[in-house]
């Protein structure tokens, strides 16, 4: 879409050059502005939102927890062509273009930096950094082990064994990144920080109905196990090991059940 209105936009620029109907540049490099320049602030525009409208989309899909510094950036962006627009003499366009690409640029790196690539999940250095910020009244730690994780990867191959936990951070996503920030930390080992430990309870629900779904479709899907401990305390170690804990109780009822 964004490849199909810059292409609509250059046709139209390249039809009115010669007759500067849009803008026009004299033989002694001075830039003059055509009757119909406003298409050229309409296709400015339409841009700019398409831009944010994406950036938070994708941002919100990723769980970038910095999705809110690009609303300052917009802001500056727009405050910027209006005053371009109010005062002619005045050419600070392209300046403030070339300074909000080298700042969203920032903004996309630190945001992929966050992520894992294989599951899109956060990554460890986020978790590490999220749990030192988290609200310890109220949130609460769970922890996932794939069962029997290395059983796929021998048996099936390690191409379903990366589909498989593909498909289980899918449903770790879906059930609780609504209410929490949802991580990979490690091979087969997941995380999710709930905000409020009253959502665990749903959650979950929501979680072993996603895998039993995706197992109807995939039989060699293992498994989970999880287990959960409450943050009330600024110890992440301490609440991670008897989250550990939990799980590896939930995981030895697991293979009682098999």
């Amino acid at each position: 879409m964004a490849i199909l209105c810059e292409i609509i936009y250059l046709l139209i620029l390249a039809l009115s050059i010669p007759s500067g109907l849009v803008f026009s540049v004299s033989q002694d490099n001075i830039y003059s502005r055509g009757p119909y320049f406003v298409i050229y602030i309409f296709a400015y525009f339409v841009s700019i939102l398409y831009l944010s409208l994406s950036t938070i989309f994708v941002s919100k899909q990723f769980q970038n927890r910095s999705k809110a510094l690009i609303y300052p950036l917009m802001i500056f962006l727009v405050a910027e062509t209006i005053i371009q627009i109010l005062v002619l003499d005045l050419h600070v366009s392209w300046l403030c273009v070339t300074l909000l690409s080298v700042l969203y640029f920032i903004y996309c790196s630190e945001m992929w930096n966050q992520l894992d690539g294989l599951t899109g999940l956060l990554n460890q250095n986020s978790f590490l950094n999220r749990s030192e910020e988290m609200n310890y009244t109220n949130g609460m730690l769970i922890v996932f082990d794939v069962d029997d994780f290395k059983h796929v990867n021998d048996v099936f191959g390690h191409v379903k064994g990366d589909l498989c936990l593909s498909i289980i951070s899918d449903c770790i996503k879906k059930a609780y990144a609504k209410y929490g920030y949802c991580y990979r930390v490690g091979g087969d080992e997941f995380c999710v920080l709930l905000k409020n430990s009253r959502n665990e309870e749903a959650c979950s629900a929501q979680f072993e109905s996603f895998i039993e779904k995706k197992r109807k479709k995939y039989n060699y899907l293992p498994s989970v196990s999880y287990g959960s401990a409450m943050l009330l305390t600024g110890d992440i170690v301490s609440v991670k090991d008897l989250a550990d804990q939990n799980m590896y109780l939930n995981k030895k009822k697991n293979k009682k059940q098999q």
